[in-house]
């Protein structure tokens, strides 16, 4: 085997491996990892409902204490205790249940046709004796028993567990239980999240993997071409014919990676550079000079990444080309067409006051976006005497302020943006209704001149 041959293949074999290897440890340790997460989440579960039990247990037992501890045994005192049960329901599917120690059902607020009958020898669906079992638990003090009955509120077999305690001077057993199906409902949603999880790490392995082949055979074949004669210009223009294509397909594989593949490549590229020291600067064949130089645009694509968490012309340009980029960005790709403008004498503003407001316009935007069904937006940023406003207004369908105002699990960008803005003196307020709304924040001439000596310490 050649020489060059060899160094392909333990580049490619190591390569191989170790992504078969991190593909096959990745999928165990998800697999292991729903495991747990199925057991902690079977377990809290299960010990919230037997502390609720125990509440409403506890709630019968206050109820019925007055009454009980009277040392009556009448009939017109047992007659009371069930009717006092029987109104403590907490929800369609919430009831107490009451047996005589011999197992004859004296209440069933759901399934009155139950009432009276001997259930001594009741078993469900999976042969659990649930009657005995709960009047067991019962005179021991209390306890649970998990079993299968009919739900009111579905009519289906479900899974039920229930606790049971004795009242012996009445002998009677009292109960109450819960239902178990909404547990299935959240276990399998952890599965289908794994089963997904692992599917995406499998093909982002596979798309890794191949980029790495391909790479690496790309780089064979230039290194291949390079021994051809310089004369020979129909190989020559093979070679750049090939370089050229595999060129313009790790462009379109870089673009579909984020930065988790960032180490891979710096390693690709390490070896790329080794073989080039090997065969020494005269002999380094340009195609190989330009392939280095790719793969160093691909790592500087993933870097692009930070442009959206703070672009650089807000620190060298100032507020007003931030925001006309970030405009031309959003008319670019996205529906909504977006104008903006300028007014008064662009001052030179505070790094805080640059930071706040074009994340105020970035997350309007966004929204607008997402939510609004806007297909026009103006953004204007205003100069005046007694300090600046920014406003950006919409063509959307509109919300309802208030209403997201106060729910907390909605509208969580807008409080950002107004505590954003207050935190630096300023004032937002929104207005919004159907075909309008708008955005405004404003700061005084005094407000920023107060945050200027902050932004000359920092700088």
């Amino acid at each position: 085997m050649r020489p060059r041959s060899k160094f392909l293949l333990l580049a490619i074999l190591p390569l191989l491996v170790s992504l078969g290897l991190i593909a096959l440890a990745m999928r165990q340790q998800q697999q292991d990892l729903s495991r747990r997460e199925r057991q902690v989440v079977e377990t809290a579960y299960m010990a919230a409902k037997q502390t609720e039990l125990l509440n409403h247990v506890g709630l019968a037992r206050s109820l019925l204490s007055p009454l009980y501890d009277t040392r009556r045994d009448d009939a017109q005192t047992l007659a009371e205790a069930l009717r006092l049960l029987s109104t403590m329901d907490y929800g369609i599917d919430g009831y107490f249940f009451v047996f005589d120690t011999g197992g004859r059902n004296l209440l069933h607020p759901r399934q009155p046709e139950l009432q009276n009958q001997d259930l001594w020898d009741l078993k469900d669906a999976q042969g659990v004796p649930l009657i005995r079992e709960l009047i067991a638990r019962a005179h021991e003090g209390g306890g649970f028993v998990q079993y299968l009955w009919q739900k009111p509120s579905t009519r289906t077999l479900t899974p039920k567990l229930a606790y049971a305690i004795s009242l012996p001077r009445w002998n009677m057993v009292i109960g109450t239980g819960l239902y178990l199906d909404d547990i299935q409902g959240t276990l399998t949603q952890i599965d289908r999240q794994v089963d997904e999880n692992v599917a995406s790490t499998m093909l982002w392995i596979a798309g890794i993997a191949l980029f790495g082949v391909v790479l690496i055979g790309g780089s064979g074949m230039v290194l291949n071409f390079s021994d051809a004669k310089v004369a020979d210009m129909k190989l020559r223009n093979l070679a750049r014919q090939v370089v050229k294509s595999q060129e313009d397909e790790r462009a379109h594989l870089s673009r579909e990676l984020h930065d988790s593949t960032s180490q891979t490549l710096v390693s690709i590229k390490l070896l790329l550079e080794s073989a080039a020291s090997q065969l020494g600067r005269e002999a380094t064949p340009p195609a190989l000079l330009r392939a280095v130089q790719r793969l160093g645009d691909a790592l500087h694509e993933v870097r692009r990444i930070s442009h959206r968490l703070r672009p650089a012309e807000l620190d060298t340009l100032g507020l007003p080309a931030a925001l006309d980029d970030l405009a031309e960005e959003f008319n670019q790709h996205g529906h909504v067409r977006i104008a903006l403008r300028l007014w008064g004498q662009a001052d030179t503003l505070p790094d805080e006051v640059n930071t706040v407001l074009f994340r105020v316009v970035q997350e309007s935007l966004t929204n607008i976006e997402k939510h609004s069904k806007a297909r026009r937006v103006q953004v204007r940023l205003i100069f005046h005497a007694g300090g600046l406003r920014l406003r950006i207004v919409d063509d959307g369908i509109g919300f309802d302020v208030p209403a997201i105002r106060v729910d907390p699990r909605r509208g969580i960008g807008m409080r950002n943006m107004r505590e954003r803005v207050e935190s630096i003196g300023g004032e937002f307020s929104i207005e919004s209704r159907p075909g309008r709304t708008a955005v405004l924040a404003d700061m005084t001439a005094g407000a920023i001149e107060r945050l200027r000596p902050a932004a000359k310490k920092a700088a």
